[in-house]
């Protein structure tokens, strides 16, 4: 065998060696991730119960989805929840990133321990804040052992106040993350700018409204985009936290597709809810998407 062949095997082997190796990964996902996807589409369309039916049934299983209650229940649940989960994630987001941009001491500190809570999965993180929420062995157990017999925070066990226990865990848990995304944008800005702009005579305040939050637009659309995702498909967090209760106070579509898909044998109900929660993350994802593509061009 000549050098010349030799290598020519070796330059096909360097080009199908990574084909080879991503090959299995590759077919894995497209078969459990998008055809999963397909076959839910499917079924929504389809009466099935318990089992899947190939029974179609057209757009039945939509109507009957927008005439329940509880789907309703869900929707604004989900609508209170992601709109305070997104804004107050980003308000203290940007206002952690610009604390920690300011070079202060401990910062090689500080910043790890805002990071933490992310390394938890929401499943832990609703449990904590299960047991701390709690009336009978979280906060309002301790205030009272200290001695301030009248406090009381029962939110947890409130129709009208649970679902924003739900935020202030979510938040808890990703605020760290966002500050992270919009630290990383501030200290990709350059400094001649802002030096430019000070001698110039602008305040801090000025500084920031005109120069530093526009250059961040691209981490606060980032930003914007995951949280909504996460919100849209929220429900180890809520599961964990509230049950979805009490009674359905804190029902969400993800608890709702999941409940009538395994719990209400109503498969085809489960699915259309499925659907409809995917094309609302596709029309977040698809635009933003489109829009770094044609930056990129």
């Amino acid at each position: 065998m000549t050098s010349s062949t030799r290598a020519d095997m070796r330059t096909r082997l360097q080009d199908w060696l990574p084909k080879v190796v991503l090959a299995p990964s590759l077919a894995v996902t497209l078969v459990f991730v998008y055809g999963f996807i397909l076959f839910t589409i499917f079924l929504s369309f389809t009466g099935s119960k318990m089992l899947p039916l190939y029974t179609f049934v057209g757009l039945s299983n939509y109507t009957r989805l927008w005439a329940l209650e509880n789907w309703h229940i869900a929707i604004v649940n989900i609508a209170i929840f992601a709109s305070l989960y997104i804004v107050i994630c980003t308000v203290l987001g940007l206002g952690l990133a610009i604390f920690l941009d300011q070079k202060i001491r401990g910062e090689g500190f500080l910043r790890p321990i805002y990071l933490y809570p992310m390394a938890l999965s929401f499943i832990v993180t609703g449990t904590a804040w299960k047991w701390f929420l709690d009336p009978g062995i979280g906060l309002e157990r301790i205030m009272r052992l200290w001695g301030w017999e009248s406090f009381t925070f029962t939110w947890i066990k409130d129709n009208d106040m649970a679902i924003y226990t739900i935020v202030i865990a979510a938040v808890w848990q990703t605020s760290g993350f966002v500050m992270a995304m919009f630290l990383a944008g501030l200290r990709g800005i350059d400094n001649e700018i802002l030096k430019a702009a000070q001698i110039d005579g602008a305040s801090s305040l000025q500084l920031y409204r005109r120069i530093v939050i526009p250059l961040l637009r691209p981490a606060f659309l980032s930003a914007f985009v995951i949280l909504s995702h996460l919100a849209i498909k929220s429900y180890d967090l809520v599961i964990a936290l509230t049950g979805g209760g009490p009674g359905r106070a804190t029902e969400m579509p993800a608890t709702f597709m999941y409940s009538y898909t395994f719990t209400r044998n109503q498969m085809g109900i489960g699915a259309a809810s499925a659907v409809i929660m995917l094309m609302t993350i596709a029309a977040i994802m698809v635009p933003y998407l489109y829009a770094e593509l044609k930056e990129k061009h």
